[in-house]
């Protein structure tokens, strides 16, 4: 649209877009509206918007992720959760057990956490594991500790949701929804987190390329659901040094292709303890807008990844070094000043 074009021309072009049998999606920036308009592949003919009151130009959007394209949103998405930013010139830092696995273990934790640093807390209740044998979560009291201990230490709850019928409940028990890794390509999970309207940490596939992880990303913008946040967590390659490979280039990458903020998980990526302080400096370096970090006050006692949990010290530390590799690339840690 036009610089400064009245809310009705553009109220105006979104029912023309609908009137024809397509979907509006309006991204409002500093300087211009943009309607996207999404729908089937059929040929559609420019004209019929190009005259009407208000509209500046038409782009085709030539990727097959729309909605998640800079062509849809030039400007750097934002996204809100419980105070803290993602997307800003801020980093946020989650962190807190992989598995909530008692009540002492938790709260040790997040007073860990909250003491070093962190801006929100993850810790998870349904855990989708590679063998049926290892641990699974603890479920519905897993939910309800966290939301007991996010609540008392003031920070956020990240935490993970499986199923689609899990959606509406763990959604009451945190500020954020995790889809994992093993989850991205799950279709019926993604609608049903778009069709949530919360904050969602979309983690990228074991296997998937980045047009893969930005398509999954579209299933959730879709249903008009922009509160989503990327995560790089480390691919599977011929490399077995280390549980997976970190690939750094999708940091920037991700920055030239996507408006949406994009998180890097260093634990998961390197599968040792000794490597994540490493990874997380790197991907502050590389442009990253936040870390996810596991943390454990006992990690060889931990029931899920404790050889890649940091011990409180050691996070406290991590801290520290991404704080002065945050301000050596022009940015800072959420809370800091700028």
């Amino acid at each position: 649209m036009k610089a400064g074009t009245e809310a009705a021309a553009i109220d105006a072009v979104i029912a023309r877009v609908e009137e024809l049998g397509f979907r509006a999606h309006v991204s409002r920036g500093a300087e211009r509206t943009i309607v996207g308009v999404i729908g089937d592949e059929r040929p559609v003919d420019p004209e019929q918007f190009e005259i009407l009151d208000g509209v500046e130009r038409v782009v085709r959007i030539l990727q097959p992720y729309k909605l998640a394209s800079r062509d849809f949103k030039r400007e750097k998405s934002q996204v809100a959760v419980g105070g803290a930013v993602f997307g800003g010139t801020g980093i946020a830092i989650v962190a807190g057990p992989c598995s909530v696995e008692s009540r002492e273990q938790l709260f040790e934790t997040a007073w860990a956490v909250k003491e070093a640093g962190a801006h929100f807390l993850r810790g998870g209740a349904f855990k989708p594991r590679s063998s049926p044998y290892s641990f699974q979560g603890l479920g519905q009291e897993g939910l309800d500790l966290l939301a007991e201990a996010a609540a008392t230490v003031g920070l956020p709850a990240v935490t993970e949701v499986v199923a689609p019928g899990d959606v509406d409940t763990v959604r009451r028990s945190s500020a954020m929804l995790q889809i994992g890794t093993r989850n991205m390509a799950n279709y019926a999970l993604l609608h049903e987190v778009g069709r949530s309207n919360h904050p969602v940490l979309l983690k990228r596939g074991m296997s998937s390329t980045i047009q893969e992880l930005l398509m999954a990303a579209e299933y959730i913008l879709h249903h008009r659901n922009y509160a989503l946040v990327l995560c790089e967590r480390g691919i599977r390659t011929f490399e077995n040094a280390t549980r997976f490979t970190l690939d750094i280039n999708a940091v920037p990458l991700l920055g030239e292709l996507t408006h949406l903020p994009v998180v890097v998980d260093p634990s998961h990526a390197t599968g040792k303890a000794s490597l994540v302080a490493a990874g997380a400096r790197a991907a502050v370096a590389a442009g990253a807008d936040g870390l996810i970090v596991e943390v454990h006050p006992h990690p060889d006692r931990a029931l899920s990844d404790g050889a890649q949990s940091l011990r409180p010290d050691q996070f406290a530390a991590l801290v520290r070094e991404v704080r002065d590799i945050a301000r050596a690339v022009g940015r800072h840690l959420l809370g800091d000043a700028a």
